[in-house]
């Protein structure tokens, strides 16, 4: 379980920042066949063969799961639960983390160039490229594991176009090294938040092009799966305190695509595809065999014309599995988007809850 402090955060929360569900997860937590292993926070120029500094294998218990990451104990306790088998979960993350300190070297230099001769180590270091890598990956690989799951992007979301290069590449690298085949890799779309700028929109300031990089990265990375979480972000803090439900979400893909529960729905529905009727936009979507859903109406859609400019528009689901976009001020719409900004609430979802990412339509610079 890797990533930046999201999946960082431990069940107890931060300074001001709680993780709801925490207290009643601490006391419930005495299990014998659920182990917990976190690796410290530390860098290196060179890959590690040990782990310098870390908590070792402990069983689950109310005194020890405080500090550990939410996200990796609500997963691996339902894991744990539903299988009935012991489960362990690694915990290696570090908050304000850049992908590019969890690939390696050799990979990472096909991408840009990589020199830590003269780099201080200790200054930054979640944010120096293979650092972490070295240091809190590369001891780990010799393990034997069955999957990944992954909570990053935030330190990233000025440079879509690099993540879109970087984080397969990473995928990729860890998979090989593992030598364990393409094991699952799981991951979570970073939550809508305010980002200090609500009028961020044409620009790589709004942070719905690197979700939509994130969920593009489902297609380019083999068995993986994504977690939406366009419906759980929290406007005023980039710690969103909702922890389980990423947890469960994560949990939804594992089961469904790793674990064999064909009856547990993993997939969020996906914009698939625009059609024009009458000055309106009928926009259908994957993974929604049963349906769409909106708890008090759709929000947040936006149509442009040729001339690239978004107007509000309303929209409305129709025939139970497609939405109905439309805007007087534009009457021959070319291009539709959806909760396309720093921070905006999911109104979209299929019938089993699962919020749709945000979208767009159109591939406009």
């Amino acid at each position: 379980c890797s990533g930046q402090s999201n999946m960082q955060q431990p069940l107890d929360g931060y300074h001001g920042e709680p993780t709801f569900g925490a207290k009643e997860a601490i006391a419930h937590a005495l299990n014998p066949d659920l182990r917990l292993f976190s690796v410290d926070r530390v860098g290196s120029k060179s890959p590690l063969k040990d782990v310098e500094e870390f908590t070792s294998w402990q069983q689950a218990s109310p005194e020890n799961v405080a500090g550990f990451s939410a996200v990796a104990y609500f997963f691996g306790q339902q894991l744990q639960e539903i299988l009935d088998v012991p489960v362990g979960m690694i915990h290696t993350s570090w908050g304000g983390s850049s992908v590019q300190a969890w690939i390696s070297k050799e990979v990472i230099s096909s991408y840009q160039e990589v020199n830590l001769d003269e780099v201080d180590i200790t200054e930054g270091t979640n944010h120096i490229p293979t650092a972490l890598y070295n240091a809190m990956i590369s001891p780990l690989i010799p393990y034997t594991i069955q999957g990944a799951l992954w909570y990053q992007g935030e330190s990233n979301r000025m440079e879509p176009e690099v993540y879109r290069e970087l984080f397969p590449a990473m995928v990729k690298d860890w998979r090989t090294r593992w030598g364990l085949g393409d094991f699952p890799f799981y991951f979570v779309q970073i939550a809508p938040y305010w980002y200090n700028n609500e009028e961020a929109f044409a620009t790589a300031e709004n942070s719905a092009f690197i979700r939509e990089t994130q969920l593009e990265c489902v297609d380019l990375i083999p068995n993986s799966g994504i977690a939406i979480t366009m419906d759980i972000g929290d406007k005023m803090s980039i710690h969103p305190p909702k922890k389980k439900e990423v947890a469960d979400r994560l949990l939804f893909n594992a089961l469904q695509q790793t674990y064999g529960y064909t009856a547990v729905d993993g997939l969020s529905p996906v914009y698939e595809s625009m059609e024009v009727q009458e000055g309106k936009v009928l926009l259908s979507f994957k993974n929604a065999e049963r349906g769409l859903y909106a708890f008090k109406g759709l929000s947040g859609f936006e149509v442009a014309g040729e001339d690239k400019v978004f107007y509000p528009a309303s929209a409305k689901i129709v025939e139970r599995k497609k939405v109905e976009v439309q805007c007087e001020q534009v009457t021959s719409p070319v291009a539709v988007r959806y909760a396309w900004s720093n921070w905006v609430k999911a109104t979209l979802f299929d019938t089993s809850l699962l919020p749709a990412s945000s979208f767009r339509t159109d591939d406009w610079e």
